[in-house]
């Protein structure tokens, strides 16, 4: 009778041990990766579940809004869910929740609740996560209306669209093919003349690309965090231009030149081979990263217009070298080597001339870029930015506020310039642009003040 009292003991204190031990077991790791805050008409809900060592037992995803709860998904019933095995022990789960999914979803918060199990201890115990996520789901689209009017757009060209867009925090802008352009508040386009206090009114700049068709579909839009849309189409005319092209002779003593200088100065690529081959690294692969680097700056540009003038200082005392989206093929030893598009103005004067702002603004980049070399480029508000390449100095530094006509430095033949001069050009967003436009009085009261002033009602 001992014996056996004494074995139950033990079997009794093992099994407690076996319990608080499961109990110290975490259960599956739950990642509610989408949505962060805001469910729309149409919103994806993406669940990663991870159970390490042991399979899922159970994994329910449900949604919560007025006290009633639909389920979304579960190991038994996956519905309309995308279920993707991303390794042994983690699984990543995608469904969307909509009308069809949820059909008394309505406006106003709600809640995501998943929760999942698994077996431990050779499946005695079973333990269970359960992850929350409060959202606010918005069911109502967003507005948007285009006041301006006559919208012409050259091949490589800016435009500017005024229009209304509403509520006061959706995302808007135009969308010109796969690119898109932020809108802003109209109130910051603080010119003479203009003065416009509706918060719904916005302002946006945009472009064509060189490299996009005439007939690229362009139109507003408006976009609010749940993922609700809404556009607006405007009447424009789009314009195809010609573009020069050319061809640039390599030789080896400005490809010993140029190249050691530019990968003293970059730590972006790191390329092989003689120096031609490098050169082609630079000219290629490089030339992209520093036009990635250009387009971040976009996302410092300033919410009012900082310019000030009619015009922006159009160098005319500077020989024209080499104009914008000059189609370039590059020669070496009589074979052609590489093929480039030159988005920019080559502007010549004196070796080391005086460097001047094309107008007012603030400094966003002072600093060697790659194939620019010594290069600054000012913000003017609203996404317009603009470029000044190949300095042989810089004299003013990021954060500083400049006025039209301000020296910034001077020209040189840094980066992959094959003499003295200035590389010029104009952004919209990130993406260069014919400073042509910029530096016509007709085009900027037509194009820009018009409409602002149309727009305010003066």
């Amino acid at each position: 009778m001992r014996f056996l009292l004494g074995l139950l003991l033990i079997l009794l204190l093992a099994a407690g041990g076996v319990f608080l031990y499961a109990g110290r077991l975490p259960g599956p790791a739950i990642d509610i990766a989408r949505p962060a805050k805001y469910v729309g008409q149409s919103t994806p809900v993406e669940v990663a579940v991870t159970s390490p060592g042991a399979a899922l037992d159970a994994l329910t995803i449900a949604f919560e809004q007025n006290g009633k709860q639909t389920p979304l998904f579960s190991l038994t019933a996956t519905g309309a869910a995308e279920i993707k095995q991303e390794s042994a022990d983690r699984v990543r789960i995608t469904r969307t929740i909509d009308r069809q999914a949820v059909p008394d979803l309505k406006t106003g918060p709600a809640r995501i609740v998943v929760t999942a199990s698994r077996k431990v201890v050779r499946g005695i115990r079973t333990v269970h996560t359960t992850v929350t996520r409060d959202v606010q789901v918005r069911l109502e689209r967003p507005t948007i209306a285009v006041l301006s009017t006559k919208h012409y757009v050259n091949l490589g060209g800016s435009e500017m669209i005024v229009y209304r867009a509403s509520p006061a925090d959706v995302e808007s802008g135009v969308q010109v093919g796969d690119v898109t352009y932020r809108g802003y508040p109209a109130s910051g386009a603080k010119i003479e003349g203009v003065h416009i206090t509706d918060l719904a009114v916005r302002v946006a700049f945009f472009a064509l690309r060189f490299d996009q068709d005439v007939n690229t579909p362009m139109f507003a839009y408006a976009r609010d965090e749940a993922g609700n849309t809404a556009r607006a189409d405007f009447d424009k005319l789009t314009f195809p231009k010609p573009f020069k092209r050319s061809r640039i002779e390599l030789n080896d003593a400005f490809l010993n030149r140029v190249v050691p200088a530019i990968l003293e100065t970059t730590n972006e690529v790191k390329p092989e081979g003689d120096v031609l081959q490098k050169f082609l690294v630079i000219n290629g692969e490089l030339r992209r990263k520093n036009a990635e680097t250009i387009a971040g700056l976009a996302r410092q540009s300033s919410p009012e217009l900082l310019w000030a003038g009619v015009v922006f200082h159009p160098f005319t005392s500077s020989a024209v070298e080499a104009a914008f989206a000059d189609q370039r093929t590059y020669v070496y030893q009589g074979k052609d080597v590489d093929r480039q598009v030159h988005l920019g103005f080559d502007l010549a004067k004196v070796v080391n001339s005086p460097i001047v702002a094309a107008n007012k603004g603030k400094v966003v980049y002072a600093a060697p870029l790659g194939i620019y070399g010594n290069c600054v480029v000012l913000d003017h508000g609203m996404g317009v930015q603009s470029l000044y390449g190949h300095l042989s100095s810089i004299g003013v530094q990021a954060g500083q506020e400049v006025a039209k006509e301000q020296e910034l430095g001077r020209s040189g033949m840094t980066g992959l310039a094959g003499g003295d001069h200035l590389h010029f050009t104009m952004l919209v967003n990130g993406q260069m642009v014919n400073p042509v436009e910029w530096w016509d009085p007709h085009w900027i009261q037509d194009r820009i003040l018009r409409k602002l002033k149309e727009a305010s009602g003066s």
